[in-house]
């Protein structure tokens, strides 16, 4: 059936402040508002940001199919992005058209499968470096942990930089620019950069910071001949099939900043959530040890251990079901359009939220439960294709999945070999906090407890 054989009445919606619409509760419960919103008023509903912003959330896999796929020429980002744009410039995330579909042609080479398999062998090593580190019985900030660990992941597969460095360097700004980013993006009025306050000029500093350190790698590498297989090296490589032209230093700047951005914030949050709901599932963990003292044993993991950690792989999958990083899309109508028989006026607003469709009972059993289970014989291919999208989906979905994917597979699995991990007593109630991802609200708390020693019961009050 398409989408001219029917027309509905407007969707409905709760009725909002007459300044304000519905922004005081978007932003102070996003999760909650927009799962209210699915319930109460089906597959799409109206609400309001401010006084004129027409905003309509979508959650029927079908339509998010037609936002997403087959109607994504009529929509482009919306413009909460723009807030985004002077610290990540034209890249990935913030381009449009024609300007984006060359820079994923350029980039794509960088996430071949040979090109992450190479990649794989780095997050090994610089997770069991990381580790080995942790001492029994201690507590640590896991959510830092695991943030300083993808971002040395990310550094040593972008640069050659080792974890320090690449902490020193860039950790610290990344934090302080995206951190302000985030109030930028949940602001009605954004006040422009030369705007002097206090706000604005601590992000400009941070931009400058990690554009010091980025142009200069680019610029030594502009002078080196040697060849590198690092994602820096190849994106410099990069020639366009059309035109044959390769990245200006800015490009590469952009696409650098925006992998920077992507590559170790989402994979970091993964990570946290999934130590987390192990932490309270030892049914799970318990699985989970078995599968890794089978596959690897004693020995260090490889790359080639990924294929066999099904398990592990599906537990991921999970944490992502549950917690997924990316949890909302936007986009903002390019013309007038009809989506599901609805009409949508230039300018609308188009809100979609993996969280909501991942939480819905009609596509999964106990939808609040942590049950990697599900996931087993090709369970995915069983659900509308919108039904479970932790990457995005379509022309725009995220072109580091698979590099992601086994990232947090091998990085688990390098923990789980040598640690079980345990949320620290008197811990604060744990709520996700929707940031540019998903994270811990207030981190999370953690004792590692050495495997073989955590078996040992103690023969006396330590």
């Amino acid at each position: 059936m398409s989408d001219t054989d029917f027309s509905h009445d407007s969707p409905k919606g709760p009725k909002g402040k007459l300044i304000t619409g519905h922004s005081k509760e978007f932003i102070s419960d996003t999760l909650g508002f927009l799962t209210h919103l699915a319930k109460e008023y089906g597959d799409v509903a109206k609400i309001r940001f401010g006084p004129f912003q027409n905003v309509y959330f979508i959650s029927n896999p079908d339509l998010i199919k037609q936002v997403l796929v087959t109607k994504q020429k009529s929509f482009l980002k919306s413009k909460d992005f723009h807030a985004l744009k002077p610290l990540l410039g034209e890249g990935l995330l913030t381009s449009e058209k024609e300007i984006h579909m060359r820079q994923r042609r350029l980039i794509q080479p960088a996430f071949k499968k040979s090109h992450i398999s190479n990649y794989a062998q780095d997050m090994i090593d610089i997770t069991m470096n990381y580790i080995s580190t942790w001492k029994n019985r201690e507590e640590r900030i896991m959510t830092e942990d695991m943030m300083s660990l993808a971002l040395g992941i990310i550094s040593k597969t972008m640069f050659s930089m080792d974890l320090k460095e690449g902490y020193d360097e860039l950790g610290e700004p990344i934090e302080a620019s995206m951190r302000i980013a985030v109030k930028r993006m949940r602001t009605l009025l954004q006040l422009p950069l030369w705007v002097p306050t206090k706000n604005n000029r601590e992000f400009k500093n941070s931009i400058q910071r990690l554009d010091t350190v980025i142009y200069s790698f680019i610029e030594k590498r502009r002078a080196d001949a040697e060849r590198h297989e690092d994602m820096l090296g190849i994106l410099m490589e990069a020639r366009d099939d059309e035109d044959g032209l390769a990245m200006t230093n800015q490009q590469v700047r952009d696409e650098l900043m925006t992998i920077f951005l992507a590559g170790h914030e989402t994979t970091a949050n993964v990570l946290s959530w999934t130590l987390y709901l192990l932490s309270q599932h030892p049914d799970v963990e318990t699985k989970l040890f078995n599968e890794i003292d089978s596959v690897i044993g004693n020995r260090n993991p490889t790359p080639g251990d990924y294929m066999k950690l099904t398990y592990t792989q599906n537990i991921i999958m999970e944490s992502m079901r549950i917690y997924p990083p990316g949890y909302i899309v936007s986009r903002k109508a390019e013309e007038d359009v009809v989506i599901g028989g609805y009409h949508f006026k230039k300018g609308d607003m188009i809100l979609l939220s993996q969280y909501v469709m991942h939480h819905k009972p009609e596509y999964f059993d106990n939808p609040d439960s942590f049950n990697p289970e599900r996931f087993e014989n090709n369970f995915v291919k069983t659900l509308p294709q919108f039904a479970y999208f932790p990457f995005g989906g379509g022309a725009r979905v995220c072109i580091g999945n698979h590099f992601a994917m086994m990232e947090a597979v091998l990085v688990l699995a390098c923990i789980a070999q040598r640690y079980r991990i345990r949320l620290a007593p008197d811990h604060h109630e744990v709520k996700p906090l929707p940031s540019i991802t998903l994270r811990p609200k207030r981190g999370l708390r953690m004792i590692v407890e050495d495997r073989k020693e955590s078996f040992r019961e103690p023969l006396v009050d330590e």
